[in-house]
């Protein structure tokens, strides 16, 4: 773990990552933050050797399938958009999304993945950016906390 933070310390730039801190903050992340934080990423190295710096990951990593590819197929899809669709997503509509497509040698299939992943990014963010928790997949909340039971709803019984 020691090694990735001094890793990080060494390439990422402290100026950027407080610009977006505060884009996090008010809400302004667009897809060009993203794109710069791949960047970023990169620098760090592989996927596969960030993962493995991970304390109980490690062993993990290296027997999984890890597609260094996709962060390539990301950065085109992004790449291929216009500044205009990186300020704001909501402009893209399907001939847009066939354009990027082509643009970046993927399908509108793929585009559409990275939209809502970006999307899902930026909602979580916002939950992180006012203080909230965000809730698991399952409804519950973060860190696997059951509702008290007071707040839990009654049910009637058949």
């Amino acid at each position: 773990m020691l090694s990735l933070i001094e890793r990080a310390e060494g390439q990422l730039d402290k100026e950027q990552s407080e610009e977006l801190e505060r884009k996090i903050r008010k809400n302004e992340f667009t897809l060009d933050d993203l794109h710069d934080q791949i960047q970023q990423i990169r620098k760090l190295g592989s996927m596969r050797s960030i993962l493995g710096m991970l304390p109980g990951i490690g062993k993990q990593v290296r027997e999984a399938q890890i597609d260094e590819g996709q962060l390539d197929r990301v950065q085109a899809i992004i790449l291929s958009m216009t500044p205009k669709e990186r300020r704001e997503p909501a402009v893209i509509d399907g001939s847009r999304r066939k354009r990027i497509a082509a643009g970046s040698g993927t399908s509108v299939q793929q585009v559409n993945q990275v939209l809502q992943q970006y999307r899902q990014m930026r909602k979580l963010m916002k939950q992180f950016a006012t203080g909230g928790v965000p809730a698991m997949p399952n409804g519950m909340p973060a860190g696997g906390a059951r509702p008290s039971k007071g707040s839990r709803k009654k049910h009637k019984r058949r």
